[in-house]
């Protein structure tokens, strides 16, 4: 028996590593908890429950809105994205989820911040670290998850324009009409908690995305020490591509131009697979859209392949106002690759084109 295969008797629940920020990672963590066993438990009791650890990591580069002005007068890591997560992981998003996302309307000092974003800081400075203040707020909601920052310390974003200039702070960087062609952390030498190396470490399965590419999924591979823990991990590594282009972030960029400009920070190719949208948005949603100048990112699979990823395809796209990722159809085919791969190794599921989901004719 090859190294690269497990027999089929040793399927077990997965450990899955979810990596981002915005509203893409809490997105898809709202799919990923359905297969999650309930908070304070620790048996995968019916088929449904295949993960038996979720962790999230998340970005803490956020300088605008609430995130940034407790940032800036507490001295303490954004928690805006954070926030989210807790609420996407929580048992129960009724009463205390609904509460944490509230946002106060008026008030002296109060009017723009969120209930969570102010739990969170009472919490840091009542528990003295932002870390544990997390914790306590997985348990407070009742989180399906583990949800680490992927950094505690103080760090702001600069990008390189395709002119030369510098901007500094994400919210310039997303309002700055120039594209970015690198992105830099200040300091650049921030460490990762020890806990999110050891979750990548023992993953079956991390992810990447979807999300705004610089600002969100970029800076966590620039964690001194990230990319190469993914690298050196088991886990298979899927990019989760965006469903439409962004202003200021990613306009005109295919979904091979996302993975190269993840592998160019990262300083190392990271990704096996990636999983592509193939269902076309709607007349109404295209014409939206396009009033930004975005449009839907084009699934350029040659590329993928040249790179050494494997594209899936699926049909991902539900529509609303926006175009949103279908996450339970998501989760459920990110899961089941993890576990096809476990059964049959890597190397056979690279091996075997007709895996792409979906994907006939």
């Amino acid at each position: 028996m090859s190294a690269n295969r497990v027999p089929s008797a040793e399927l077990r629940p997965l450990r899955v590593v979810a990596m981002g920020g915005g509203t893409g990672l809490s997105t898809l963590l709202r799919g990923l908890k359905h297969f999650t066993p309930a908070h304070g438990t620790s048996a995968v009791r019916n088929g449904t429950e295949c993960i038996a650890e979720l962790s999230a990591v998340v970005t803490v580069s956020d300088d605008g809105g609430s995130s940034g002005r407790l940032r800036k007068e507490l001295n303490m890591p954004p928690p805006g994205d954070i926030r989210s997560c807790l609420v996407a992981l929580s048992e129960d998003e009724a009463l205390l989820s609904r509460l944490f996302q509230h946002r106060f309307q008026k008030g002296s000092g109060l009017e723009g911040h969120s209930f969570g974003n102010l739990f969170l800081a009472a919490l840091t400075s009542v528990a003295g670290d932002f870390t544990d203040a997390v914790r306590q707020s997985s348990e407070i909601l009742a989180t399906r998850g583990h949800i680490y920052p992927a950094t505690t310390s103080h760090i702001e974003l600069e990008a390189e324009m395709r002119d030369g200039t510098h901007v500094r702070g994400e919210t310039k960087i997303t309002a700055s009409s120039g594209r970015i062609v690198k992105l830099f952390l200040v300091p650049p030498d921030v460490q990762p908690l020890p806990q999110t190396l050891a979750a990548i470490s023992c993953a079956d399965l991390i992810t990447v995305g979807p999300g705004s590419l610089f600002t969100s999924l970029v800076p966590n591979l620039l964690v001194r020490g990230i990319p190469e823990a993914m690298a050196a991990s088991p886990a298979i590594k899927v990019f989760v591509c965006n469903l439409m282009t962004q202003a200021n972030e990613s306009l005109g960029l295919t979904a091979g131009d996302h993975i190269r400009a993840l592998h160019e920070h990262a300083g190392l190719p990271i990704f096996d697979f990636a999983l592509i949208n193939r269902k076309p948005v709607s007349h109404n949603v295209k014409a939206r859209y396009a009033l930004e100048g975005a449009s839907q990112i084009v699934a350029d699979l040659d590329a993928l392949c040249s790179m050494g990823v494997c594209p899936l395809i699926g049909d991902y796209l539900v529509e609303g106002d926006k175009a949103r990722h279908a996450t339970d159809q998501v989760a459920q085919d990110l899961i089941h690759l993890a576990q096809q791969v476990m059964l049959h190794g890597k190397d056979a599921i690279l091996a075997a084109s007709g895996f792409v989901v979906g994907r006939k004719g």
